[in-house]
């Protein structure tokens, strides 16, 4: 058997706003990858342990191992302010990338790895992006993964991309967020969505955590659910191919 270990750099954990039936976030991110592969064949002679690691405590591997996955995901906290564990973790990101370590960044991860490495990211002025967004695939990217050349998956941000690093290459955009995803060599891509969300969870949010934002938004996206099907499990896939 094969070992593949994925470590989770966990920066929020989001009190409050997880629903009972979410016991933690990186239970999302876990179940994930497990649910992905539990049925692919290139999966069957490989053993996945995750480690979690409280990176928003200021938390970090010790060692950074090119044969093992460095996943960072989704924070309430913007790249761009001034905390410690920030400046920590996109010191690591820098360091990551010199030994060109398979890493993978989720939304506020796909800002840190772009921050880090260059790229510019602020609030942006088309305010919330939120439900379930359709983007282009670029120059093939991912089409062993979604060979139709599109990307759904599930949001909620308001800072962008607005610059990519110089060594990056652009995968995915769309109308509403020109930076939907990056790479950088073969061993980094990031994803502006949540592959981890599910439609329980993002409608969980929208009904009950979005005081203070336009009703317009939160009835598209609510619709958006309903209409689309995101495509979290083919992306989790996609990362995998970093590793194995």
């Amino acid at each position: 058997m094969k070992g593949l270990k994925i470590n989770i750099l966990l920066c929020d954990t989001f009190p409050g706003l997880l629903p009972e039936f979410i016991p933690s976030y990186d239970y999302l991110l876990r179940k994930l990858f497990l649910d992905a592969i539990q049925k692919h064949p290139v999966f069957k002679e490989y053993i996945v342990t995750f480690q979690t690691f409280n990176t928003y405590l200021g938390e970090l591997p010790k060692e950074i191992r090119p044969d093992e996955l460095y996943l960072i995901p989704g924070s309430n906290s913007g790249v761009y302010e001034d905390k410690k564990w920030i400046r920590k973790l996109l010191g690591f990101i820098q360091r990551a990338h010199r030994k060109k370590t398979p890493m993978v960044g989720i939304c506020f991860g796909h800002q840190a790895i772009a921050q880090a490495l260059g790229g510019k990211v602020e609030p942006s002025e088309r305010g919330w992006g939120t439900g379930i967004r359709t983007s282009l695939l670029l120059a093939g990217a991912g089409t062993d993964y979604l060979p139709d050349g599109t990307l759904s998956l599930h949001y909620n941000h308001h800072d962008q991309v607005l610059e990519l690093p110089p060594e990056a290459i652009r995968l995915a955009t769309s109308g509403f967020c020109v930076n939907e995803g990056f790479r950088i060599g073969d061993h980094i891509l990031a994803f502006q969505g949540h592959p981890e969300y599910t439609d329980k969870y993002n409608r969980h949010l929208l009904l009950n955590h979005a005081t203070g934002e336009p009703e317009e938004v939160k009835a598209a996206a609510l619709e958006s659910i309903k209409k689309k099907k995101a495509q979290g499990k083919k992306v989790a896939l996609w990362i995998l191919s970093l590793v194995r």
